[in-house]
């Protein structure tokens, strides 16, 4: 390894992305697809400044933190660490940004090192990171503690076994073709509701949510942290309400960020118990990112995640009809979603390792 002369300081966050102060958080935007398109070839999958930047601005519910490496005066890398506010929450999520030019020099071993003195000045005991993977063979597989997957070793995954980390669960990236024929998803949409009967119905509505569903949208929300697939990761009980799902809004289509959300309500009840979000930046000819899906437990096994799929693709297509592909991240182990996505027509094209390691 050939070290170099670093300096890492905090990344400056600032009020606009035209003030003189931008330079970094600009160039934190770039990096990050950057190092996207570098691993996986799909630079989309992250966000840029502008749809990162509102939730710097509010530690809230999730503070941000990040530093810069530079060499000779020149960015070379990055690195995050966000901290979730929770009173009972352990956990730092780490974000390594180091482009292939530069990596093997040191500069990742000294970020990672940053982020993880962080994580213990704010008193964390679990650093926790993800790794990017293409879906390909190679010498070296590596399977996580769940046993459902498995991913090509990585300069990064060689990091962080060398460290201590130990790879917890593997995702499956997958994307829909939003131009294909809509017949399949209309026909298993009809299918679905039968199946799920007069007890379900469907609500949908595009952000800001609407008042008089903003209580029984936290509740769902919440369970997202709780409920779906997470191995060993120690993830908190995440605390929802009103007011957070506010905030959250605040932030996501701060940026001119458009959010469909699709849920069903059960009936005799009045609860929400399902939910699916799709995402688009303000360049709506752009990849459509899926955000949240869930089915509450009490209400698995009628179908309720095809509806809610379904129904909000559809739905999609309409409103953004330049967005050619929705993009999403499913647990390997969370077979029945992903029975769902494979049934409609979502395909592997990606796949990310998540890292713990307990200090």
């Amino acid at each position: 390894m050939n070290t170099i002369a670093l300096t890492i300081a905090p990344l400056t966050v600032p009020r606009s992305l035209d003030d003189a102060d931008a330079a970094d958080f600009l160039a934190y935007g770039e990096l990050n697809r950057q190092i996207c398109d570098e691993a996986v070839g799909l630079p989309d999958l992250a966000p840029d400044a502008a749809q990162m930047l509102p939730a710097w601005h509010d530690s809230t519910d999730t503070l941000q933190t990040g530093f810069v490496a530079r060499a000779d005066g020149r960015i070379v890398g990055m690195v995050t660490a966000s901290f979730a506010q929770e009173a009972e929450a352990h956990a730092a999520e780490i974000d390594m940004l180091v482009p292939a030019e530069h990596w093997g020099r040191g500069i990742e071993d000294a970020l990672l090192a940053r982020a993880e003195d962080e994580a213990r000045v704010r008193g964390r005991s679990i650093l926790q990171i993800w790794s990017l993977h293409r879906p390909e063979e190679s010498e070296r597989m590596l399977v996580p503690r769940t046993g459902w997957g498995r991913v090509p070793a990585i300069g990064l995954s060689d990091l962080l076994e060398a460290r201590g980390y130990d790879l917890e669960q593997v995702e499956r990236n997958s994307e829909f073709d939003l131009r294909a024929d809509p017949t399949p998803l209309r026909r298993a949409l009809a299918e679905a509701q039968s199946f799920a009967g007069a007890d379900y119905r469907v609500v949908q509505w595009m952000l800001p949510t609407p008042p008089e569903f903003r209580d029984g949208f936290a509740a769902v929300l919440a369970r997202l942290s709780t409920d779906a697939p997470s191995g060993d990761m120690d993830f908190v009980a995440e605390q929802w309400d009103a007011d957070r799902v506010v905030r959250r809004e605040a932030q996501l289509t701060g940026a001119g960020q458009a959010v469909s959300v699709v849920a069903v309500e059960h009936m005799p009840t009045g609860d929400l118990v399902a939910y699916n979000e799709l995402l688009i930046s303000a360049d709506r000819a752009g990849v459509t990112h899926q955000f949240g899906t869930l089915v509450s437990k009490e209400h698995r096994g009628h179908r309720l995640g095809m509806i809610v799929k379904c129904a909000n693709l559809l739905h999609w297509r309409e409103l953004m009809p330049a967005s050619a592909v929705v993009s999403t991240f499913n647990a390997e182990e969370n077979r029945p979603m992903l029975s769902i996505n494979e049934a409609i027509g979502f395909v592997p094209v990606s796949y990310a390792g998540a890292w713990q390691k307990r200090i």
